[in-house]
């Protein structure tokens, strides 16, 4: 960067910390109070860090009506004083302000004559050691509200909304109740899905835009797919926004992201309210203004759900229940760190998630927050799953506690997560009855990197696979088996890509060796075309994917081998622009958005994920077949070859995998008429042709045969 621009930058920075300042009425580099004690005796401060545990209130928390008054609690039992502040405006600094009571449970409360409906509101909170005539003291955003406006910087100043609960029509639409084993997720980010042109939509972006007809995009494209499941990724109000690149807080200085933008959403702020930004069709988020003060992100993500639901999709949310929104100010960091975070002995936050701070689940006040958050869902919003980040941070007991709760609302409801975190114990969750992803599966099929760690569609073994491996993820990775992680197949979600790390595309266009990660493509619709072998090997991974016992997860676009080409709008000193992106958490432009143009290029590969996801849903044997009604037939020539004779009720499959790249394979069918239903072409539930005795496949192809 030059001289120039830096100058630029900075005059830029201080030009908003003057804004946010004077409009807004809280500082920009507003220090947390905590961080700038020194804890002399941490001896202390260890006794009433654990003392905090015994607080613990079953009071209904938030805002709310009744009786003519509108009543605000807030629980948080390390404050000396909390003050209510309420306002016409959110852009408002002076608002009206009442103290609140405090219990011996550790809840503050005040009643306000009046319903209050539509009013903006927050909390000034004192802590040890605060200056209570501190001008900058920052508005807390309730932790309860059911919706929020947002004023767009890094530090998020929010305003909570009084909220009224009206009756919403859901047109006769009810959760969706459905056998794990049946599930086929298409995880998904809202904007995405609509937001490039090539979507046809006039609402690109939005909830609206995900649900419109009759476009090429949205819900019309997802249920062209056969899918069942949606995964949204986070769609709690969060931050947008992150630290201004070259800027520094508390002693981070933002060197890694120059897009200064959370576009997937790992960044919570509220767990009871619909991000706001999709309810709006932007090109792009405008930096410092407010949005979500009409509250209409409410209907806005009901109508969204409804379409779903009238479809027979089930939705799931992808939810952060670990960590919070690291930058900003005015959560439950000011509101009280000392009992909702992991502290250490000096009370520095513990970030074992990565993103500086660690909310303590196992505290009982934050364990029902959780739960009654997962509740809320599922009973406003008719929410049918949800996914957890990171899911190994939260305790055992608040992971049982979720479960168990839940299930009273829905008996089916989905509840899978990352099972890595605070450490990595997939059968962990498995024995509480939760689904993990499985990480095995993914990178035994694939590979873990596309250099010098790739799998089995490869003809390679990665780490500690091996035929039985192989075998194993078949059969839902069970622990009967050698290595096996879960006590039953509905248990373990296979994929092959998710939103972290690069696609399931990319990872063979470099793998296969026919694209340098390192150089600079200028044609990307070029890059997206793939090639024979490409498509070869696109289509044996999902061949494999769809076939296997467990849950099955596909990311949005893997249909046609998506390829995330680094496309800067007014970012362009990011210097990797033009190449493949491995991580594309920041960018809200044409690197992450769906372009429907280049499912048009590979249609071919759109087309056999289309009939497998028909040969799923149309034959149970892929799905609810038993242990034993899988006949595994190794292979006499070559390791990479894989067979096994599907048994189910009355139905008898012949499935066959050549993942040898230097030998065409042959195998013996058993006695009968064999009807081609996938070969390396086509797939489906109608026969392409009638074979019997052998079949012959060629290098990294397979097929599936269903006995006449």
């Amino acid at each position: 960067m030059n001289t120039n621009s830096i100058i630029t930058k900075t005059l830029i920075l201080l030009i908003c910390s003057f804004y946010l300042q004077t409009i807004c009425g809280e500082n920009l580099y507003l220090k947390d109070s905590y961080t700038e004690k020194t804890i002399k005796d941490t001896t202390v401060f260890q006794k009433h860090y654990k003392e905090l545990d015994k607080y613990y209130s079953d009071k209904k928390l938030g805002s709310f009506v009744e009786n003519g008054k509108t009543y605000f609690r807030l629980f948080a039992p390390s404050a000396k004083k909390v003050q209510l502040c309420i306002f016409n405006k959110p852009e408002e600094t002076i608002g009206k302000e009442y103290l609140l009571v405090k219990d011996e449970n550790g809840v503050w409360e005040t009643a306000v004559d009046g319903e209050l409906y539509g009013k903006f509101y927050g909390f000034k909170i004192l802590h040890e050691g605060d200056n209570q005539h501190n001008p900058d003291m920052p508005v807390c955003v309730d932790p309860y509200a059911k919706a929020v406006t947002t004023y767009t910087t890094y530090l998020n100043p929010r305003r909570a909304i009084v909220v009224k609960d009206k009756p919403y029509d859901w047109e006769n639409t009810v959760c969706v109740e459905r056998d794990w084993r049946d599930l086929i997720i298409y995880e998904m980010h809202v904007r995405d899905m609509t937001a490039h042109k090539s979507s046809g939509s006039k609402y690109r972006g939005s909830y609206k835009g995900l649900t419109e007809k009759g476009i090429r995009g949205g819900i019309g494209y997802i249920k062209s797919l056969g899918v069942n499941t949606v995964e949204l990724l986070p769609a709690q109000e969060f931050g947008n926004i992150e630290l201004p690149f070259l800027d520094s807080l508390d002693g981070r200085l933002n060197t890694w992201n120059l897009y200064e933008r959370n576009h997937w959403g790992y960044m919570t702020s509220n767990f009871f309210a619909p991000c706001a930004y999709y309810n709006y069709s932007w090109k792009e988020l405008k930096w410092n203004r407010w949005i979500g003060a009409d509250g209409s992100q409410i209907n806005g993500f009901k109508d969204m759900v409804k379409a779903f639901h009238k479809e027979g999709i089930a939705v799931m949310m992808d939810v952060v229940y670990n960590h919070l929104s690291e930058f900003e100010i005015g959560n439950l960091k000011q509101i009280d760190k000392e009992y909702y975070f992991r502290l250490d002995s000096k009370g520095n936050y513990l970030a074992e998630s990565g993103c500086g701070n660690d909310l303590k689940t196992e505290r009982p006040m934050v364990r029902r927050l959780i739960i009654e958050s997962i509740l809320y869902w599922m009973k406003e919003y008719k929410i049918d799953g949800f996914r957890f980040d990171l899911g190994k941070l939260l305790d055992w007991k608040t992971i049982e506690e979720i479960i168990s709760e839940a299930r009273k609302v829905n008996p089916q409801v989905i509840f899978t997560c990352e099972p890595w975190g605070g450490g990595y114990d997939p059968a962990g969750f498995s024995k509480r009855d939760w689904a993990p992803w499985n990480d095995q599966i993914r990178n035994g099929i694939k590979g873990q990197n596309p250099n010098d760690g790739l799998g089995w569609i490869f003809g390679k073994w990665f780490d500690n696979n091996s035929p039985q491996r192989i075998k194993s993820y078949v059969n839902g990775t069970l622990v009967r088996d050698s290595l096996g992680l879960f006590q039953r197949k509905e248990h373990s979600v296979n994929y092959l890509e998710s939103h972290d790390d690069m696609t399931f595309g990319d990872f063979i266009r470099i793998g296969s060796k026919e694209v340098d990660p390192e150089k600079i493509i200028k044609d990307v619709d070029k890059n997206a075309k793939l090639s024979p072998y490409q498509v070869k090997l696109n289509k044996l991974g999902a061949l494999f994917l769809l076939t296997s016992q467990g849950i099955t997860m596909i990311s949005e676009g893997q249909e046609f081998a998506r390829s995330k080409v680094i496309q800067p709008n007014i970012f362009q000193l990011d210097k990797n622009k033009g190449k493949i992106d491995h991580n594309s958490y920041n960018k809200d432009n044409r690197t992450n958005y769906i372009n429907y143009k280049h499912a048009g290029i590979n249609k071919d590969l759109v087309e056999y994920y289309k009939g497998l996801i028909m040969l799923r849903n149309n034959f149970a044997a892929f799905r609810r077949a038993e242990y034993e009604g899988i006949s595994f037939i190794d292979h006499p020539q070559s390791k990479f070859g894989l067979s096994y004779l599907l048994k189910y009720k009355n139905d008898k499959f012949f499935v066959a995998f050549n993942a040898d790249p230097k030998q065409e394979l042959e195998f013996s069918l058993p006695a009968g008429q064999w009807e081609v239903l996938v070969n390396k072409n086509s797939a489906g539930i109608k026969p392409s042709s009638v074979v019997e005795g052998k079949i012959k496949l060629e290098t990294t192809t397979g097929m599936v045969l269903k006995l006449k």
